[in-house]
């Protein structure tokens, strides 16, 4: 199994992942203007990109997912409840869903609080273990934080969703599953994020202030420390709905 971070712009962290000995890679919430570097890697690796999944629909960037599928014959991905408010077509994703790409299990956890679409990844390495290994979080879990619950405009509905959902989705795997967030420090995503870009399920379990929580104690923590909405946030929705063109 190979495996890349991209630390990209406005705090935001891609992925690029797969089966080299089977050729097989998936690329995780690209930003518009990196499609070349995945197209590089894939090269480099000799892999072909099957997936490209977004975790969400972004707010504070626009993507580059369905242009890096468009250039590289690859499905794009998104979870079945986009399909809601997105206006082109995509691949839907299914939670519990497991994606094969090689020896590499992708299962897809639908986790929404940040969003109604939000998504995470739990990743296994079929040579290694069936166990998961490593679950890319998006925005629903970060290091040191969670993501903000306001961008639907029912931010204490939403906020009491996320807690739900880390707490019955991702605080429920093994303590030693890394996690890999969708953003770190800097980003507008989240109140309190680490500059450290990975951590793991038990780390955050113990150090991350939110998760130990009761669930009206932690709605109340996310309302009062709500940032500021992403710069140009209505013109990046409408592109990555597909509403307006890039």
């Amino acid at each position: 199994m190979f495996f890349k971070q991209l630390a990209t712009r406005d705090a935001s962290l891609s992925y690029f992942f797969g089966c080299g000995g089977l050729g097989k890679a998936v690329a995780v919430d690209v930003v518009a203007g990196d499609e070349p570097w995945f197209i590089d890697e894939a090269t480099k690796a000799q892999v072909s990109i099957t997936h490209v999944i977004d975790t969400h629909v972004h707010a504070d960037h626009v993507s580059g997912g369905r242009k890096l599928a468009e250039l590289t014959g690859a499905v794009y991905c998104l979870h079945e409840n986009a399909r809601e408010f997105v206006h082109f077509d995509f691949e839907s994703l299914r939670d519990e869903q497991v994606i094969v790409a090689g020896n590499v299990l992708v299962r897809v956890l639908h986790t929404p609080g940040h969003t109604l679409d939000s998504a995470c990844l739990l990743v296994s390495d079929k040579r290694r273990s069936e166990a998961p290994w490593f679950a890319i979080t998006g925005d629903t879990l970060f290091v040191g934080a969670v993501g903000r619950p306001d961008l639907a405009g029912r931010e204490r509905e939403m906020a009491a969703m996320l807690h739900d959902t880390l707490h019955a989705k991702l605080l429920a795997l093994p303590a030693d599953v890394e996690i890999f967030p969708g953003h770190q420090a800097g980003s507008a995503c989240g109140a309190g994020l680490s500059g450290k870009p990975s951590s793991t399920i038990g780390f955050e379990k113990r150090w991350n202030p939110a998760l130990s929580l009761p669930r009206e104690e932690f709605v109340e923590l996310l309302l009062g420390q709500i940032p500021p909405r992403p710069a140009d946030m209505e013109r990046i929705v409408a592109v990555n709905t597909g509403r307006v063109a890039a």
